[in-house]
């Protein structure tokens, strides 16, 4: 089969960008045939200031965008197109490109950016849904949302706005993807149709492999920002004494952080920084346990779903995708999300029972081999896929060529 893969990369990468590359390998691995349409937020650099101010234009249809994707449907006629971001280069127009070449539509949501101009759910130091099932999504440009500023929040907003009132998101999109159950309930909350919306993972490729080596530390990895409970994770820490924990990751609060341990004298913190994916993996193999304390939904943490192939538990924020993903007492422990004391107990728990954790640990590794492999991935992906194309349920399309010759497979 034959499929186009569009994506629009972020400034910073993430995991969004490391996501959109494994699904394309993957598809390739399996023999299909992948086109990739690909614009970069890092464009904006080059941008004259005349064309800088046509950016909130372009959030809400770039015409270039349209016309290239116009042209290379025609010239490889793909099977299916498959979404994983289109902010702020592409624009949602693109959408409308596919539809009219009769391509269907599947449309990844890898976070709340059609519900919430953060795209986080989360503000001033706490979860937000001021803005579900709002158009247009005034609190958030009240609150400067995006990037603190009220001007872009509202160019976010207008995007929103526009397409909501087009109906763009109900009726240019065949297949949405949700990465888990949470995730789909709040888009419905939100005013996308249940009918439309699929859960499929993230997951984990290579196999890392389980390892049940343990030199008794715990590890936190990700991007060192508020909305990640770092100021949860230290204030439980220093009622820790001794404990060891290792920080892998890089962003804002970098020297914050720092300065936080000196001042508390938390020697047995060690902050790493930034570290290559196998220096992670090789972290996770050897720590006690992974600590996740995320303040904010979360999309689909990729970090759990490798400490699970790993075969190490996870102690997490009770709280959103984390309280979807981890079993209580069985994958890993939750805690009251916020609640310094509360994690420090499970930290405390987990450390005085090995048999435990270990226990734990076999429990993830069995989690992952059940959910979260390339081969369970791509038999979901391609389920998706055939769903689209056989039309099991009611299609937005109405281009008379949809459906035509592709039900048997394809192109190959």
């Amino acid at each position: 089969m034959k499929f186009l893969l569009v994506h629009n990369h972020y400034n910073q990468k993430g995991g969004e960008d490391a996501i959109f590359k494994q699904e394309a390998e993957l598809l390739r691995e399996a023999g299909h045939y992948v086109i990739e349409y690909r614009r970069s937020n890092d464009e904006l650099k080059e941008l004259g200031l005349q064309q800088k101010l046509k950016v909130p234009a372009r959030l809400v249809w770039a015409s270039d965008t349209v016309k290239e994707l116009r042209s290379l449907i025609q010239k490889e006629d793909p099977d299916v197109a498959h979404f994983h971001n289109t902010f702020m280069m592409i624009s949602p127009a693109a959408y409308y490109a596919c539809h009219r070449a009769g391509v269907p539509v599947v449309q990844t949501l890898h976070n709340y950016r059609l519900l919430c101009p953060a795209a986080t759910f989360y503000r001033d130091g706490h979860v937000c849904e001021d803005c579900l099932g709002k158009t247009p999504p005034w609190p958030g440009v009240l609150h400067a949302c995006y990037r603190s500023s009220r001007t872009q929040t509202a160019a976010v907003a207008a995007m929103l706005t526009f397409h909501r009132w087009l109906r763009t998101w109900n009726k240019k999109v065949d297949l949405y993807v949700a990465l888990t159950e949470f995730a789909k309930r709040k888009f419905v909350e939100g005013g996308l149709p249940e009918e439309r919306i699929v859960v499929k993972p993230n997951f984990v490729h290579p196999d890392p492999g389980a390892q049940e080596k343990n030199d008794g530390y715990a590890l936190f990895v990700g991007r060192l920002s508020p909305e990640k409970g770092l100021k949860t994770l230290f204030k439980a820490w220093g009622s820790l004494k001794g404990m060891p924990l290792k920080i892998a990751g890089d962003g804002p609060l970098m020297s914050q952080i720092k300065e936080s341990a000196a001042e508390q004298k938390l020697n047995s913190i060690e902050i790493l920084g930034n570290c290559s994916h196998e220096k992670v993996i090789a972290l996770m193999k050897s720590a006690r346990f992974l600590v996740f304390p995320s303040e904010w939904y979360e999309g689909f943490p990729v970090s759990i779903a490798e400490a699970f192939a790993c075969g190490k538990p996870v102690i997490a924020s009770k709280l959103g995708a984390m309280a979807e993903l981890i079993e209580d007492g069985k994958t890993g422990l939750l805690f009251e999300p916020g609640n310094s004391e509360d994690l420090a107990r499970k930290v405390m728990h987990a450390f005085e029972n090995p048999d435990l954790c270990r226990r734990m640990g076999l429990n993830a590794r069995a989690e992952y081999e059940a959910k979260y492999t390339a081969k369970i991935n791509y038999m979901k992906l391609m389920e998706i896929y055939d769903k689209v194309l056989t039309s099991k349920f009611p299609s937005p399309l109405s281009s008379p060529h949809r459906g035509e010759g592709r039900s048997e497979g394809g192109k190959g």
